[in-house]
């Protein structure tokens, strides 16, 4: 056996699964010792392994075992071995655990076979399960034994992809093998007993997949881009399309070819490309590549499996885009040989860098850029190759001639150039041609008019602060650079953010308009900065700017203010002090070392209080006395500066007095007392306080007590809820007239009663009065007998009895739901489970609205 690895079979080693045969280091494999061969093949399982970087392969080995001759050895006369007598005949039974039995009734040790692989195809139909083997052992005879699989597609994932009857040993595949799933399974088979006991080894089962030509190739990349030079020789190489096969590649159902379709366009030559079949290489076939003619060419590649047969096998296609590049095979030139253009150099329209003159036009048949040489010298003037440049504004084919530095009309009025013009790459070997083109530009320069200009733009000048109105400070021109025109120059303030400045509008002259004043806020590092305009007459006309800087020298002219205005101290002294110090606006020399001093006047100031200098710009106030009563005191202090001549200034400093702690610092009835309150009245507050706080109490305990009473005495009706003998006030008493908007007509008689039964729920009563004669009530006497008053009474309310319309009459009552009813039932008399011994007769006496109902109650028996 012999086993290739990348650097060779150099450090391989060899083993065997068998004790009886064994590999040398060179691949020879030989007998441990005598063996004795019962069946006609041997199939054994060798493994070569690298112990440097611990990679296993493994290999199946078939020895065909030749048959002894019955002569000591030798063939019988006439018969040859054929190749057939030595190959096992395939059986759907295996016998792995098969034991011999030699002549002597000696039963030698049991040595258990290795199973060839078993092939399943791919995509099969079935029907499935499809029996693959049978496995038994000889034991089968004697014991019952139970066979079972285990390994991946079996008890592991892929779970029961092959299954097999525990009794019969048959082994089956239980749906379609995809090979590109997974190419080979790897199982054990195991007998066991009834019990569970194992009767023999474990067999190793290897199961391949036998691929079927059922994937396509698929290329890498839909679309391929290359590039080839043009004028390229036959056999160039472009680019190389790759194309994959999930079949076996060591089988022509994974093995692809190449080959091309189409070419677009086909110019010169409808074959200017060819492929390698096996590897994909595209190169050139043919010559007459030109990019100025055919810049891109689109190939149709396919790939085809079966080793490119078209009829078996499954194609695809993809796209290659060559592109042709170009080469330096052509000089460029310029279309005319003279080109004539006029130049300005105004700042509207020209002699400023960049500025476009003219193009000039040259044909070039290449794609690569250009390179530009040279300018001349002019007629009159000489010109450097500064002055002017050329750019390439819209491509290689044309080019701008542009100013590359300022031109002045007063220094030179035309110019001579030589343009030249090449390829920066040299031309491809092979073209007899120059190179490079040449071609004359005349360039006149025309004057326009420039705008003035200060020949001390951001001009600086110094000088003191506070200088009178009206004082001359400087003179602030501009020149016009327009030799040639006599033009007037006018000059203008621009910006003057405090108004100090004027100018005078023929000759520049400047002059304060108001006092100059360092401290103002105008004012940025002492200097205040103003910009001024110069303009000409032109046509058009034109203007320039220019900045004037005043540096402000400080004089003494602010006086010191004391800081701070406000500060605290204890009543008794050496407890703590008062720091105190000066702010002047000035700046040095004209503010400290400052002299602090208190006033001689008022006497109490300098009796209470006394001054401790501690530097040039920081002194200590103190008391001076053993005791100052607790309050606000206003300390005034001289503050003196040190200019020349000095300022001073008086400040007031508020100083609280208030009584402190052992640490120096206020206490809380210190700051009070401090705040203009005595002692006396500190404990006034206090005792109010404390008074406020007991009625407060008093009150909370009284509303308790009488709460407790309320609780203890309970009443039928709350004294203040009973409404005898009590006044009732009532504050709502309408707006008068202008508040009643009521609706009166729902108060009158309504004729119909759709309208009653349409309205929205609530409670409504529509009265009908009867239509009848009414009773005629009697006149009482103007002047009636006392004896008469009992009379007239009961005539008048017999006749209210008998008068039928006299409300309440036959109503029609509208009532809304209002819920289910209490729940301890109706209070009416007229549920009453009565017997009907009661008496009703009396309601007959009551006028005629009762003798219906004295009808129903009392006349009931007789009914």
């Amino acid at each position: 056996v012999k086993f290739n690895n990348c650097a060779g079979n150099k450090g391989v080693r060899y083993e065997t699964n068998s004790l009886d045969f064994k590999v040398r280091a060179d691949g020879t494999m030989y007998a441990a010792h005598q063996v004795q061969m019962s069946s006609k093949q041997l199939i054994l399982m060798v493994t070569a392994w690298d112990p440097q970087t611990l990679g296993r392969w493994e290999a199946i080995v078939r020895f065909l075992v030749a048959e002894k001759s019955q002569h000591n050895g030798h063939k019988p006369k006439g018969r040859k071995t054929m190749p057939g007598e030595l190959t096992q005949q395939q059986s759907d039974t295996l016998l792995p655990w098969r034991q011999h039995q030699n002549a002597n009734g000696l039963r030698r040790q049991k040595r258990d076979w290795v199973i060839p692989p078993i092939n399943v195809p791919e995509n099969s139909r079935g029907p499935f399960p499809q029996q693959l083997v049978r496995i038994r052992s000889d034991k089968d005879k004697e014991i019952h034994i139970r066979y079972s699989i285990t390994g991946v597609g079996a008890d592991q994932p892929p779970m029961e992809v092959f299954s097999i009857d525990p009794v019969s040993g048959r082994m089956y595949v239980t749906r379609p093998m995809d090979r590109e799933e997974r190419a080979s399974y790897h199982l054990r088979a195991h007998a066991v007993d009834m019990n569970g006991n194992k009767v023999e080894n474990p067999i190793d089962l290897y199961i391949y997949v036998i691929d079927m030509n059922d994937n396509r190739p698929e290329f890498i990349n839909q679309v391929y881009n290359g590039s080839v030079d043009e004028g390229s020789k036959p056999g160039t190489y472009v680019m190389t399309v790759t194309a994959n096969d999930a079949d076996d590649s060591t089988t022509a159902n994974g093995m692809v070819r190449y080959r091309i379709v189409t070419q677009t366009p086909q110019s010169p030559s409808q074959n200017m490309f060819t492929i390698n079949s096996e590897t994909g290489d595209i190169v050139t076939v043919a010559a007459g590549l030109d990019r100025e003619k055919v810049q891109q060419y689109i190939v149709i590649v396919q790939a085809t499996d079966m080793e490119g047969n078209l009829n078996y096998g499954l194609s695809n296609t993809a796209t290659a885009i060559i592109t042709v590049t170009d080469v330096n095979d052509n000089p460029p030139e310029f279309t005319t040989s003279t080109v004539i253009c006029m130049g300005k150099r105004s700042p509207l329209c020209a002699g400023f860098p960049g500025y476009p003159l003219r193009r000039i036009q040259s044909l070039a048949r290449n794609g690569v850029a250009w390179q530009q040489k040279g300018v001349g010298d002019g007629t009159t003037h000489t010109c450097t190759r500064s002055c002017f440049g050329l750019s390439a504004p819209r491509g290689p084919r044309e080019e701008m001639q542009h100013f590359a530095a300022a031109v002045d009309y007063e220094m030179n009025r035309a110019f001579m150039l030589t343009v030249m013009v090449s390829n920066q790459a040299p031309l491809a070997s092979g073209i007899q041609m120059s190179f490079q083109s040449t071609a004359g530009v005349t360039i006149s320069v025309t004057d326009v008019n420039e705008a003035p200009y200060f020949p001390t733009n951001h001009k600086l000048i110094r000088l003191e602060e506070g200088v009178p109105t009206g004082t001359v400070l400087t003179t602030f021109s501009a020149v016009d650079p327009d030799r040639f025109m006599q033009q007037a120059v006018r000059y203008s303030k621009l910006s003057d953010p405090a108004n100090w400045l004027n100018i005078n509008a023929t000759n520049g002259q400047i002059t304060t308009a108001a006092v100059l004043d360092r401290e103002s806020d105008y004012i940025k590092n002492n200097v205040y900065e103003a910009t001024f305009l110069a303009a000409d007459n032109g046509i058009p006309p034109a203007s320039g700017t220019g900045t004037l800087q005043i540096y402000l020298i400080d004089i003494n002219d602010n006086a010191p203010e004391l800081l701070p205005k406000e500060a605290q101290i204890c009543e008794k002294p050496n407890l703590n002090v008062i720091n105190i110090t000066a702010a002047d606006a000035d700046i040095d020399p004209n503010v400290g070392p400052f002299v602090f001093e208190l006033p001689s006047v008022p006497s109490a100031v300098r009796k209470n209080w006394t001054i401790t200098r501690l530097n040039g710009d920081y002194a200590q106030l103190s008391l001076r006395i053993m005791y100052l009563e607790a309050g606000v005191y206003d300390v005034p202090i001289i503050v003196t500066d040190s200019g020349n001549p000095p300022l001073y200034n008086t400040s007031v400093i508020k100083v609280k007095v208030c009584p402190c702690d052992e640490n120096g610092d206020c206490t809380t009835i210190g700051a009070v007392a401090a705040a203009g309150l005595g002692t006396g009245a500190i404990i006034a507050i206090l005792i109010c306080i404390i008074i406020l706080l007991t009625m407060v109490l008093l009150f909370v305990v009284w509303m308790k007590r009488r709460e407790k009473e309320r609780h203890t005495k309970q009443l039928l009706i709350d004294p203040e809820d009973d409404v005898r003998d009590n006044i009732l006030k009532y504050d709502e008493e309408g707006g008068g007239e202008e508040d009643q908007d009521y609706d009166l007509s729902q108060l009158q008689q309504p004729e119909t009663m759709d309208h009653v039964l349409n309205k929205t729920p609530g409670v409504r009563r529509v009265d009908e009065r009867p239509i009848g004669a009414e009773p005629q009530y009697p006149i009482r006497p103007v002047i009636p007998h006392p004896g008469d008053i009992g009379d007239f009474i009961n005539e008048g309310l017999r006749a209210a009895d008998n008068d039928p319309t006299a409300p309440p009459y036959d109503s029609l009552l509208v009532f809304d739901y209002e819920g289910s009813g209490s729940t301890a039932g109706s209070v009416s008399s007229l549920n009453s489970s009565s017997s009907g011994d009661q008496d009703y007769d009396y309601l007959n006496d009551w006028g005629p609205r009762f003798k219906k109902l004295a009808d129903m109650y009392g006349g009931g028996e007789e009914e």
